[in-house]
């Protein structure tokens, strides 16, 4: 299994073609978000399920059915993973699974732009109490696995078993920037922590040499 998950963050369909064309034979899945998918909907999809399985990230917030029909729309576009928020409640996060019988869905706990003083500022506990708690809702309201970051995998690796997926976003490469990113760490850092699969952005798709970034972060893996 390659656990590598490209982020195709583009709202440009061509460029994001291409990006999938480039990438996808060196990675587990292609990530389509919110810009792309609000962008072109379906045919930013399309776009990169022609060169590996997607996940697709839309993030899903809202009241039970309207969150489950949704889901189930998205299943219909043949999709391998995707997200809602686990802070949705475990009655929306089940609605999702439910709708979405051949889909796996991921429940993101904290974003990793969030730090502690941002979790403050809305009402939230420390992310090393909140992360792990939404987890284990999460995964027992039917959620195949969790989004949060890096330096929180142990922590829900241990509430939610060996079998869930873990995916965290907020990889970086030894020496690289961390963007606007909170939480943070390497592939080997997060991999070693419990981590399933890891989410990379800017360092594949801003690269000469993706398949080459790609090898590095396997490599990393490897140790």
């Amino acid at each position: 299994m390659n656990p590598l998950i490209a982020a195709l963050d583009t709202a440009d369909l061509d460029l994001l073609g291409k990006l999938a064309a480039t990438i996808g034979p060196h990675v587990g899945h292609l990530k389509v978000g919110l810009e792309a998918y609000t962008a072109h909907g379906p045919a930013a999809v399309a776009a990169a399920a022609a060169h590996a399985p997607v996940f697709l990230d839309l993030k899903l917030h809202d009241i039970p059915t309207t969150v489950a029909r949704a889901a189930a729309a998205a299943a219909g576009l043949g999709i391998d993973l995707l997200t809602v928020h686990a802070s949705g409640g475990p009655a929306m996060v089940g609605a999702a699974v439910d709708a979405a019988p051949g889909v796996r869905v991921l429940a993101v706990t904290v974003l990793t732009s969030l730090d502690d003083a941002a979790l403050a500022a809305v009402g939230q506990p420390p992310a090393a109490e909140q992360v792990p708690r939404l987890a284990a809702m999460a995964r027992a309201a039917g959620a195949a696995g969790i989004v949060c970051a890096p330096v929180e995998a142990a922590a829900v690796r241990r509430v939610v078993g060996a079998a869930a997926l873990v995916v965290t976003p907020g990889i970086r490469l030894p020496g690289s920037d961390h963007h606007d990113q909170a939480r943070v760490a390497t592939p080997r850092q997060a991999r070693e922590a419990g981590a399933s699969h890891l989410v990379v952005g800017r360092a594949l798709t801003q690269s000469d040499d993706p398949g080459g970034v790609a090898r590095a972060v396997l490599e990393d893996l490897r140790g």
